[in-house]
């Protein structure tokens, strides 16, 4: 493996897991108000749909990403309506949605499957993208790209330097105090839900205009819901480290795909599906270790239990619990 290969893969990583990154946080926001989202994978797919489908009609990419986030923030709306609102399960309202938006996007996307449509082109940024190795790895993408990286810096400065973020988090972790203290904390939730649902729809759109350009069946975003789901938990709901959990899965679908040219005997599917157990084998291991470490934390604190301090984080309190001011 040459520079230029290790050049290659570096910016295959950070390119492949913009979306996730959005995604990813999207849901962060979602649950730092106490609101699970879990229609992230059909909603990551309806809005790549929307996103193509709008940018190839209006032959306008800022469009199709516009339509991609109204997709999202649209379905995250009905999940707070239906959850925050009328106190259903934000989970069964969640699962519904995922699967009701999947059906959806394939089949009004069905006319546009296989088309060449708009995509996003990379914007090398003068001077930086001339840096051997990391000029190729961070500065020379699409702007979704880099809008993923800036998201990362933004959601933690939000979370953890202004008022808000201190509302946000409050209400996540005690709407009835915040309710006490005059808080609207439904409405609150309602807001970030509804603006994590805006992160995932620009998730979709990254997909289809920008990563994996185009719409078909499958899309190839199957699944990416899911993983970033288990994300948000494997980061500690903290932004950078959520961000973390991202490019590690891209590392590992792009090492699949390094993988499957070296041993082409292997089957492809071997190697297109390997990342998914694999990133929930990490999870597992993980969790094994934060309960291990635990115990290690009484004492003199292991190298062990000092990396799972570090990547490890507490659910907000209020999670997935219907707050009702009556």
């Amino acid at each position: 493996m040459n520079d230029l290969n290790v050049a290659v893969i570096l910016g295959s990583i950070v390119a492949g897991a913009a979306p996730i990154v959005l995604a990813s946080l999207g849901e962060t926001i979602s649950e730092k108000a106490g609101v699970i989202n879990l229609s992230l994978d059909g909603s990551i797919l309806l809005s790549a749909m929307v996103a193509f489908v709008t940018a190839f009609e209006t032959k306008n990419l800022l469009l199709g990403f516009a339509g991609g986030a109204a997709a999202g923030a649209v379905i995250a709306g009905v999940v707070g309506l239906f959850s925050i609102y009328l106190g259903q399960s934000q989970v069964a309202v969640g699962f519904v949605l995922t699967l009701t938006a999947r059906d959806l996007a394939y089949f009004f996307g069905n006319p546009y499957a296989r088309q060449y449509g708009p995509q996003v082109i990379p914007w090398p940024i003068p001077g930086l993208h001339e840096i051997p190795l990391v000029g190729q790895a961070f500065f020379n993408h699409g702007w979704i790209v880099y809008a993923s990286m800036l998201m990362i810096f933004l959601c933690w400065w939000y979370f953890y330097r202004t008022p808000q973020g201190l509302r946000l988090r409050m209400v996540g972790e005690h709407p009835e105090a915040a309710y006490a203290r005059g808080t609207d904390s439904r409405a609150v939730q309602m807001t970030y839900t509804v603006i994590g649902g805006l992160l995932v729809g620009l998730a979709g759109a990254a997909f289809s205009l920008c990563v994996k350009p185009g719409w078909g069946r499958p899309q190839g975003a199957e699944g990416t819901g899911w993983i970033a789901l288990a994300i948000v938990i494997f980061g500690g709901w903290h932004p950078v480290k959520v961000a973390l959990g991202a490019y590690l899965f891209s590392f590992l679908q792009v090492m699949g795909i390094q993988f499957q040219r070296w041993w082409p005997s292997i089957p492809a599917q071997v190697f297109q599906v390997a990342p998914f157990p694999l990133m929930i084998f990490t999870l597992l291991l993980l969790s094994a270790a934060q309960r291990r470490s635990g115990a290690d934390l009484d004492g003199a604190p292991s190298i062990l239990a000092r990396i799972v301090g570090v990547l490890g984080g507490a659910p907000p309190r209020a999670l997935g619990k219907t707050f009702s001011p009556e």
